[in-house]
């Protein structure tokens, strides 16, 4: 199985639905620009988003046996993925690729 490191690409926050339809959180997302994580197969890394990790973890287990060209062609890279979170007030997207060296 391959590592895989997922990387915090972009985030966005849509305060004009937030006003609408949210209720009011203290603390939604802890992600920063930048970050990232490296994955062992199934386990979630610390630090990463429960809801983030659920939407992330399928692709990351595809990717990390060998599954690659994911939706015919989608990715320039074969070997990734751009997934965002399911959060829709505030979504974060994530670069998903793997790491050359197996896990050992």
């Amino acid at each position: 199985m391959k590592k895989v490191k997922i990387t915090v690409k972009r985030m966005a926050r849509y305060d004009d639905l937030m006003a609408q339809y949210e209720n009011p959180i203290e603390h939604a997302c802890s992600m920063r620009l930048g970050q990232t994580f490296i994955c062992n197969g199934w386990q979630r890394p610390e630090g990463m988003c429960d809801s983030a990790w659920e939407t992330l973890s399928p692709f990351v287990m595809t990717l990390a046996h060998g599954g690659e060209n994911l939706y015919d062609g989608w990715m320039k890279d074969p070997k990734s993925a751009m997934i965002s979170c399911n959060d829709g007030f505030r979504p974060v997207s994530f670069l998903v690729e793997v790491l050359e060296e197996s896990a050992e």
